[in-house]
C-alpha cells in the first residue's frame, strides 16, 4: 500500500510539473516581452536556503553573429543600461561637487591664495550661469574658513565622493561582465583612494593653470635660463593637466575593475574618455555660453541643471571608455583561445 501511494505522488507531482512547463511555454508564446530569472553564479558562498539570481533591467540588446568593432559598441552600450548608469553616477559626483569644492576652498588659505584669483578663473573657464552658482559658494566659504569647516568638509567630501566612485567602479566591472566580490572595506578603501587622487589632480591642475607662470620665473629665473626656456615651460604647463587627466583615468581604468588588467589594454578606452572628456566639455561650455538659456527655464537653479548635464555627459564618456577597454580585452581573451586551439590542433 505504501508503495502506491508513493507511486501515485510520483506521478502527481509528475504531471504537476509537466502542467507547469506547458503552462510556462504557453506564456511564453503568447507573450514575447516575458522573461525568465535567470539564476547566478557567484563566487560569494550562499546559504543551503538561499539563491542567486542576475539583476537586471529587462530590456532587449541586439548584436549580428560576427559584430565588428562599433556594433559591438552599441550592443554593450544599450545591454549595459549606459544611459542609466551615467545618470547614476550623476546623481553621486551631484552629491560630491559641493563637498569636495568645500574642502579644497578650505585649504585656499593656507596657500595665501586671494578669492579674486580664483572667482576670475572660473569666469574664465566656466559657462556663466555654473559661475555665478560657484562664485557665491566660494564667498561664503571663503569668509567662514576654520578648521571645523576643513574637518566636517574632508570627512563629508571623502564618504559622498567615494559612494560616486562605487558606482563608477560598478559601472567598469558591469562592462567587463564580471561579478564584483571584494571586502566591502577593500572596495571601499579603493574608491577613498580613487577621492584622494581625483581631489589632488583638482589641487594640481589649478595650481599649474593659476601658478605656473611664477613656478617658471622660479624655476628659470633662479639658475638664470634665458626667454626661450620659459616658452618652452610655457608649452609643457598647458600640456601637463591634459597628462594629468590621461593620467587619473589610466590609473582608474587599470585598478577599478575587479579583473587583472595590463595598463597596455586600457591605453586605447583612456585615449578616448581623456580627448572625448575634453573636447566634450569645451563644446558644452561654448553651448551655454553662446546658445543655451537655461536661466529662462530654470531660473536659479540653472546652474545646478547645467552641472548635472555635464557630470551625466561626463559619466557617458567614461563608461564608454570601460566598455572600449572591455571589448579590447574580450576579443584578445578569443583570439589566444583561438590560437591555443589552433597549436593543440596541429601538436
Amino acid at each position: 500500500m505504501t508503495i502506491n501511494k508513493s507511486s501515485s505522488n510520483y506521478l502527481n507531482e509528475a504531471k504537476m510539473a509537466e502542467k507547469k512547463n506547458r503552462e510556462k511555454e504557453a506564456r511564453n508564446s503568447s507573450d514575447d516581452i516575458f522573461v525568465d530569472e535567470v539564476k547566478f553564479k557567484s563566487k560569494v558562498p550562499k546559504k543551503p536556503d538561499e539563491e542567486f539570481y542576475v539583476s537586471k533591467i529587462n530590456k532587449p540588446a541586439k548584436i549580428k553573429d560576427d559584430p565588428n568593432f562599433f556594433q559591438s559598441l552599441m550592443f554593450q552600450f544599450s545591454k549595459d543600461n549606459t544611459s542609466g548608469m551615467a545618470a547614476q553616477l550623476a546623481y553621486y559626483f551631484l552629491l560630491a561637487v559641493f563637498p569636495l569644492l568645500i574642502f579644497l576652498l578650505t585649504l585656499v588659505p593656507l596657500f595665501q591664495i586671494d578669492q579674486e584669483t580664483i572667482t576670475q578663473m572660473i569666469q574664465d573657464y566656466a559657462p556663466s550661469d555654473i559661475a555665478g552658482t560657484l562664485e557665491g559658494i566660494i564667498g561664503d566659504v571663503m569668509t567662514a574658513s576654520s578648521g571645523g569647516l576643513l574637518s566636517v568638509g574632508l570627512i563629508v567630501t571623502l564618504w559622498s565622493a567615494s559612494n560616486g566612485m562605487t558606482a563608477l567602479m560598478n559601472a567598469f566591472n558591469v562592462a567587463y561582465d564580471i561579478e564584483d566580490n571584494r571586502n566591502f572595506i577593500v572596495a571601499k578603501l579603493l574608491s577613498v583612494v580613487f577621492t584622494v587622487i581625483l581631489a589632488l589632480s583638482v589641487i594640481l591642475t589649478f595650481v599649474l593653470i593659476v601658478f605656473g607662470g611664477q613656478i617658471g620665473n622660479l624655476m628659470f629665473g633662479v639658475i638664470g635660463l634665458d626667454q626661450h626656456f620659459q616658452t618652452l615651460w610655457n608649452l609643457v604647463r598647458s600640456i601637463l593637466p591634459v597628462l594629468l587627466v590621461f593620467v587619473v583615468f589610466l590609473v582608474m581604468y587599470t585598478t577599478a575593475p575587479n579583473i587583472r588588467l595590463k595598463v597596455k589594454s586600457v591605453i586605447p578606452g583612456t585615449l578616448f574618455t581623456t580627448i572625448a572628456f575634453l573636447v566634450a566639455s569645451w563644446a558644452f561650455s561654448f553651448y551655454i555660453s553662446n546658445f543655451g538659456n537655461y536661466s529662462a527655464t530654470y531660473g536659479s537653479i540653472a546652474g545646478v541643471i547645467i552641472l548635472i548635464l555635464w557630470l551625466y555627459i561626463t559619466g557617458v564618456i567614461i563608461i564608454l571608455g570601460a566598455q572600449i577597454n572591455a571589448i579590447m580585452h574580450k576579443r584578445t581573451l578569443r583570439k589566444e583561445k583561438e590560437e591555443d586551439g589552433q597549436d593543440e590542433s596541429i601538436a
